[in-house]
């Protein structure tokens, strides 16, 4: 996936979950951050960011940050970014299939469901912004909501279909990364995952080329959840 017009700026301060503040061309600007995580390790005062100029002029803000500048390494932090590079990644892998976005199963909605002749199931995605000591973490705060999606994965699973769950890795690594779950908010999300993978639940991770105005799934990793 690639993106518009996109401006170097300087990171300032995060006012709230949505809205950040940045300096540009000497200015300073409020400016949409797409992305409701914590985000700490990223958003630093005076940290390299990368944002989307939007031409829209009812909007409040005009500019949507959508990566940051990390040891050297361009991270994407639009959390909109992963599904659109796994819906690309897909229609590649699946050229003679159908892919569907946000596909109900029961009371569950999920990110895209896949039918490639006798195959059928559902794929979760997640995207993953915390790195430490060469691992990729998700999550990085607790989540209800990632522990709920990976038992709804199971019950696909239990009804005859394939269920995968994918953690995009939204850097540049060169592969040399692995992913596991983030034990330092807790083990809830781990147990979650180590269960789905017994009930037969995929878990994978992806590396990923990553610029300032693009991702695109490059590789997998390998995922170490206990």
């Amino acid at each position: 996936m690639r993106y518009g017009n996109i401006r170097k700026a300087e990171f300032v301060l995060r006012k709230n979950r949505f809205i950040c503040e940045i300096e540009i061309d000497g200015k300073k600007e409020s400016c949409h951050v797409k992305n409701t995580g914590r985000l700490r390790e990223l958003f630093t005062e005076g940290a390299t960011v990368y944002v989307e100029v939007s031409d829209k002029p009812e909007r409040k803000t005009k500019y949507d940050l959508v990566a940051v500048e990390k040891d050297g390494r361009i991270v994407n932090v639009d959390s909109f970014a992963p599904n659109l590079a796994v819906g690309e990644y897909l229609r590649k892998i699946y050229p003679d299939g159908k892919v569907t976005a946000e596909k109900t199963f029961g009371n569950s909605r999920f990110d895209f469901y896949v039918e490639n002749g006798d195959e059928k199931g559902f794929i979760e995605v997640k995207g993953v912004t915390l790195f430490r000591d060469g691992k990729a973490l998700f999550p990085d705060a607790p989540t209800e909501r990632g522990i709920k999606h990976l038992s709804e994965l199971c019950e696909c699973v239990r009804a005859g279909y394939f269920a995968k769950v994918f953690f995009i890795i939204a850097a540049d690594f060169g592969g040399e990364i692995t992913f596991s779950p983030n034990l330092a908010v807790g083990n809830d999300f781990s147990e979650a995952l180590y269960r789905a993978s017994e009930s037969g639940v995929e878990v994978c991770a992806f590396d990923c080329n990553v610029g300032a105005d693009f991702m695109e799934i490059k590789e997998s990793v390998n995922v170490k959840i206990k």
